[in-house]
């Protein structure tokens, strides 16, 4: 089975513009989130889904900078983006990523695209279906034929969301969900306000520019409270105001 990641990246975010291309430790956030899925191992394809805005001439950039493929479609109807950077590109299934999580695991990446082709007839996997990782590292894949039904019904924030039609309307979709431990679904190291960023930069100041296994990202956090309480008042938006 043929898996293309696609990561979702733009300038355009309300609570912290121009995220994805900050620099954090040598590299910019979307470059964060690439290496983590080449390291991976897994994917058969890899391409970035921006929009068209002109802001987003800066992510293209990166991308050339980086040797990764891109994708320009809607601002907020980003499902159909997803739908249109899939096209041609052979693949089976989409593994979600969104270009705020630059800590990603790519032990974890693997172990899901794994799991996914081995299991027959999934129509959607994730770990956070029920939620042990820490809010960033998380990890989705959704079969083609699931994505093509929700591109065909999804309304309102559905198609923001690009999977939570998905797994809010299954129909005879297969689910699975992963667990980890030791759980940490509590802690955030997701790239969305001053304080998250607070936070990652703490971390990448520590454990230096590499790819922190989840275990050691959580252990590291959990020895050091007053690193976890920089951004532990952030609360995440809802699917319906995001």
């Amino acid at each position: 089975m043929r898996i293309v990641g696609i990561v979702q990246a733009r300038m355009g975010s309300t609570r912290l513009p121009g995220k994805v291309l900050r620099e954090l430790g040598g590299r910019s956030v979307l470059g964060w989130v690439v290496r983590a899925a080449r390291e991976a191992g897994v994917l058969d394809d890899l391409v970035v889904a921006t929009t068209t805005e002109a802001a987003d001439d800066a992510v293209v950039a990166e991308c050339r900078r980086l040797g990764v493929a891109w994708h320009r479609g809607p601002v907020d109807d980003v499902l159909t983006r997803f739908v249109r950077a899939l096209a041609g590109r052979q693949g089976e299934a989409v593994m979600r990523f969104t270009a705020d999580c630059p800590l990603l695991d790519p032990a974890v990446i693997r172990e899901a695209a794994l799991v996914f082709r081995a299991v027959p007839g999934l129509g959607y996997l994730s770990t956070s279906l029920a939620r042990t990782l820490p809010r960033g590292l998380d990890v989705e894949i959704v079969s083609g034929d699931a994505l093509a039904r929700a591109d065909a019904e999804a309304t309102g924030f559905h198609r923001t969301h690009v999977t939570s039609y998905v797994y809010t309307h299954p129909g005879d979709a297969r689910l699975l969900g992963l667990a980890y431990q030791p759980a940490a679904g509590d802690l955030r190291v997701t790239l969305d306000t001053e304080d998250d960023w607070r936070l990652i930069s703490r971390v990448v100041d520590a454990l230096g520019d590499r790819c922190p296994p989840y275990a050691a990202l959580v252990g590291w956090l959990r020895e050091r409270p007053e690193v976890c309480a920089l951004n532990a008042h952030v609360r995440q938006k809802a699917l319906q105001d995001a």
